[in-house]
């Protein structure tokens, strides 16, 4: 991968990371060019997306604050994180659970 990849690539990583609408959008653009920064991202932001979803139907159970704020917090530092990689044009996965994102989905991008 160049660093002409990267630069061309910061713009739909960026708009990955903001939900689900913004995954199918990138997906969709980077579909005929196949920048792999950008799929990259994709992977990351889908393996998040889907976990915010899953963890936020188990938090909602728990009749606590305290429990939802913490789970709400760290998955903003997660995505805060991965944007800060994004643009700095760094392909480093999110702590903890990147490379578990990168495997699973493999063939997304």
């Amino acid at each position: 991968m160049t660093q002409q990849d990267i630069q061309d690539g910061k713009g739909l990583s960026v708009v990955s990371y903001l939900g689900i609408i913004g995954i199918i959008i990138a997906y969709f653009m980077n579909n005929d060019k196949k920048n792999p920064f950008i799929s990259f991202n994709i992977r990351q932001s889908l393996g998040l997306w889907i976990m915010f979803h899953l963890f936020a139907f188990i938090a909602s159970s728990f009749d606590s604050w305290m429990i939802t704020s913490a789970f709400y917090l760290s998955f903003a530092i997660l995505i805060i994180y991965a944007l800060i990689n994004v643009v700095s044009g760094k392909m480093q996965t999110v702590p903890i659970v990147g490379d578990f994102f990168q495997r699973i989905f493999s063939n997304v991008g």
